[in-house]
């Protein structure tokens, strides 16, 4: 007896939500995005490090923290058939932690200084620029507690954003200091939200058992003026702690950074340590005139993250984020375009099985000379080919057929004045390159 065949399923297929297809000049947008802050994040000193979309479990729930969002609601896991537990990166810093521990780059000069680039995900709700798959452009300086380097990763990240065309910009930055300090203010937090515990949002009753800095990240109405009132960060700090926050800001003040103290600035993640910050850009309100501002990077000081991942010493580090999808969708951004793409002023077009066989050869010496074109190889017919050379714009087309095959010339055609000359395949580099 035959077995039964499944059952087709009607479902119509769709990239999953969250998530989304990158598809012509939006790909070229991301990818210009990339090379611009790349430049920049080169001329500051940084070099390029790629971890892994999956990582153990592990590095993300002892280096961000069991209790955050990120840990409990928000990483994709799964198990392997060996049984590993490995999820896809939801952030990028502890993997280069991870990196550095792994890769012995302790014994490298200090300090180590990185960028990276790509996709992280997160199980999150969806909305303009914060999407489950989404991109990002990191700095990382590992192996020096100095504050310059925390002003080196800010004046990088506010360099590449003036790049692409921000003018406003305004660092929101606060300190929660050392060890010491963050024990010392997590306990006066933890006291003062004891006070008003009946009346907190269902989150933040749950945040002041487990995550009580996270209690200043929260948008709920009802905690706002208890927010307002809380503890400051900064009467907490050690004198070393102090003398930290002191330097960045001279060295923000010496470098001309517009910056402002935001007290409830916290970034509850574990292992964040000393300077927090977020870079924001003011940009026009959606049917209004006025100005909003736009969180479009943030980071600061992580020194105890190495000791999280099993470290033996501390390491102290600094980095920060940009997010790249916001960018794309900001209003007034500059967007370049990458290097690699030259819009081609030719248009290839072959007639005849002869011309074909050899137009791979003719499109490899353009190549080599650095002559990019356009062309449909595929495609039979003068008509219909110069016809998409038209409708492309482009200006000039090359006519490769059978005699022109056996000749070893081509046809250049001034798509405007419809004038054109015969020329040797030999000079048809230097041809192209004279032509306006």
């Amino acid at each position: 007896m035959s077995a039964t065949p499944a059952k087709k399923s009607s479902k119509e297929l769709r990239t999953p939500k969250g998530m989304h297809d990158i598809i012509g000049e939006d790909f070229y947008a991301y990818q210009g995005l990339f090379e611009k802050i790349q430049e920049v994040a080169v001329y500051y000193g940084f070099s390029p490090i790629q971890t892994p979309i999956l990582e153990d479990e592990d590095v993300f729930a002892r280096g961000v923290g069991e209790h955050t969002d990120i840990v409990e609601k928000e990483m994709y896991g799964l198990r392997t058939k060996g049984g590993d537990k490995l999820v896809m990166r939801p952030e990028g810093t502890a993997a280069v932690m991870r990196a550095y521990m792994e890769h012995g780059m302790q014994s490298l000069p200090q300090p180590v200084m990185l960028y990276n680039y790509g996709e992280f995900f997160r199980h999150e709700n969806p909305q303009k620029g914060r999407l489950r798959e989404f991109r990002q452009f990191n700095f990382e300086i590992l192996g020096s507690e100095k504050s310059i380097a925390d002003a080196i990763v800010i004046r990088t990240v506010v360099d590449a954003l003036e790049e692409v065309g921000f003018a406003d910009l305004c660092v929101e930055i606060n300190s929660i200091g050392d060890i010491d300090s963050r024990v010392a203010y997590t306990r006066a937090l933890v006291n003062y939200y004891k006070k008003h515990t009946d009346s907190l949002c269902p989150h933040c009753k749950e945040r002041l058992k487990t995550n009580p800095l996270r209690l200043l990240d929260c948008k709920d109405a009802r905690c706002q003026e208890f927010k307002e009132e809380a503890p400051e960060s900064l009467n907490h700090l050690s004198a070393p702690a102090k003398k930290h926050f002191k330097e960045v800001l001279e060295y923000l003040d010496s470098s001309g950074i517009t910056y402002r103290i935001d007290n409830t600035l916290v970034r509850g993640l574990d292992y964040y340590s000393h300077t927090v910050f977020e870079i924001k850009a003011l940009c026009p309100a959606e049917g209004s005139e006025e100005a909003t501002s736009l969180t479009i990077a943030g980071g600061g000081r992580y020194d105890g993250l190495g000791k999280l991942l099993g470290s033996k010493k501390p390491i102290p580090a600094v980095g920060a984020a940009i997010g790249i999808d916001r960018l794309i969708t900001t209003e007034g951004v500059k967007i370049p375009s990458p290097r690699i793409l030259k819009k081609p002023k030719v248009y290839f077009i072959q007639l005849g099985f002869e011309a074909r066989l050899k137009s791979l050869s003719v499109i490899e010496m353009l190549r080599k000379a650095h002559v990019p074109i356009a062309q449909s190889l595929s495609k039979d017919g003068l008509g219909a080919q110069l016809g998409t050379a038209e409708k492309m714009g482009i200006p000039y087309a090359i006519i490769f057929g059978q005699q022109e095959a056996m000749d070893g010339t081509v046809i250049v055609r001034n798509m405007e004045s419809r004038s054109q000359d015969t020329v040797k395949l030999a000079e048809l580099p230097s041809y192209l390159k004279g032509i306006k």
